[in-house]
């Protein structure tokens, strides 16, 4: 992780997180389908005596996030956007129905590879509390832990103008509600078979199965109403998905 400027208000951030970090806490569960990267994480922010920040579960895919979130309840849930199962999207669908009657709220912080807009704009509008990509500092990432945990809205500087467009501005594009039927994964294979791809690349890339692929690819033709894969090329050019 690098750049110290990537979350927002992080003015003295390392001067916040190694501060006090005895007399602060905060429950957290690590939700990404990249095994290494929740290990480095988890040495990152983990050391609970310095930093303040306990990791009480991991997660790979929607179903296991759900799982694990529901019976630690957490108060942060550091959420990657593109996940097996559904995507960051499903796991705060899932979860807000679940845990509507938690007496302590659990926050959700993205923090993502993507730094496209869709992507940031999709978890928010499902609930995410703020958004951050995977070049932040951990130092960084702890203030921004603890600031969602606070309440607060966290923001890489450039995500904040997406959200600011798509909720604050009058000229903001309307919502298009075709793009919203389909699930995160089903628009990352739209994107790829778009982009010309083969069956078993897109397998390969996404760590899925042909098969999958396929049931995916099916899903986003019933849903958007086409008939091949020729239409949905131009359908998701038409919109600038590729």
């Amino acid at each position: 992780m690098s750049d110290a400027t990537e979350a927002n208000g992080t003015t003295g951030a390392a001067e916040r997180a190694g501060a006090g970090a005895g007399e602060r806490h905060v429950r957290v569960v690590l939700v990404d389908d990249h095994r290494m990267f929740r290990t480095g994480v988890q040495a990152e922010i983990g050391q609970t005596a310095q930093t303040g920040v306990e990791v009480v579960g991991e997660a790979a895919d929607v179903d296991q996030a759900v799982t694990v979130i529901t019976a630690t309840r957490p108060e942060v849930v550091l959420l990657d956007v593109h996940l097996p199962g559904g995507g960051g999207v499903e796991v705060l669908r899932r979860c807000a129905a679940l845990l509507s009657a938690a007496e302590a709220p659990v926050r959700f912080l993205a923090l993502s590879v993507s730094d496209a807009a869709e992507d940031v704009i999709g978890v928010i509008r499902g609930g995410a509390r703020g958004y951050v990509t995977k070049t932040i500092t951990g130092t960084d990432l702890i203030d921004s832990i603890f600031r969602v945990q606070e309440g607060d809205a966290v923001f890489s500087p450039r995500l904040a103008g997406f959200v600011l467009d798509a909720f604050a501005s009058t000229d903001a594009p309307p919502v298009d509600e075709d793009l919203d039927r389909l699930t995160q994964r089903e628009r990352e294979v739209l994107r790829l078979i778009a982009r010309g791809y083969a069956y078993k690349e897109i397998a390969k890339q996404l760590f899925i199965s042909v098969k999958t692929v396929e049931s995916h690819v099916s899903a986003v033709l019933r849903k958007l109403q086409l008939s091949n894969r020729h239409e949905l090329t131009r359908w998701a050019t038409a919109r600038r998905l590729v």
